[in-house]
């Protein structure tokens, strides 16, 4: 039941809504632009904010529909769903593996999971935003807080270790804004360029 759950999440999270929608867009491949990646922050890359925003919603969206529907279908597997939903957007199959960096489906996981930390995670978000400017390293704080906080306000070491891979895994797919931000090469929110 384990591999059936992680398995769904996975092939729910490996939907790559921001090649979809800037395809339907008549934008071509995102994957050509910016990063390369089909994240939201490439799609807003494209000069379409409304395609952004709507990527960053389906990509969350997809995070908590594995962790609900599969939790519904399979009690208590939900939290199995949402980290193949994860590692789903991180590595998709369709796409040779090579997928986004999965802030926003790491968000919709933390909301389905324990909306508190959700919040909290959001606040942090918006905090390191708006002192930095840096959205990478809004996403770096808000992913290192969450886990601790799951520990914290529901004693869960289950979703806590979870939410503590997936932390690991962002960092790991942010090596390259880590770099720029030591150098102070990294672009701020708003940055033109």
């Amino acid at each position: 039941m384990i591999g059936t759950a992680l398995v769904l999440g996975y092939l729910l999270g490996s939907i790559p809504f921001g090649l979809i929608l800037t395809r339907a867009a008549g934008l071509g491949d995102v994957r050509k632009i910016g990063s390369g990646n089909i994240g939201a922050t490439n799609v807003l890359r494209t000069g379409h904010k409304g395609l952004a925003a709507a990527t960053l919603l389906l990509d969350a969206l997809k995070g908590a529909a594995a962790v609900l529907v599969v939790d519904a279908w399979l009690p208590g597997l939900g939290l199995v769903a949402g980290f193949g939903a994860f590692l789903g957007h991180l590595f998709p199959v369709w796409l040779g593996f090579k997928g986004g960096k999965g802030v926003a489906t790491y968000v919709g996981v933390l909301f389905a999971v324990a909306w508190q930390v959700g919040l909290i995670f959001a606040v942090v978000w918006i905090a390191v935003a708006a002192i930095t400017r840096y959205s990478s390293l809004s996403a770096l704080l808000g992913s290192l807080v969450a886990p601790v906080a799951i520990y914290l306000l529901f004693q869960r070491v289950d979703a806590a270790v979870t939410v503590g891979l997936m932390t690991v895994l962002i960092f790991i797919k942010h090596r390259a804004n880590i770099s720029r931000l030591l150098t102070g090469a990294e672009s701020r929110i708003g940055a033109k360029g």
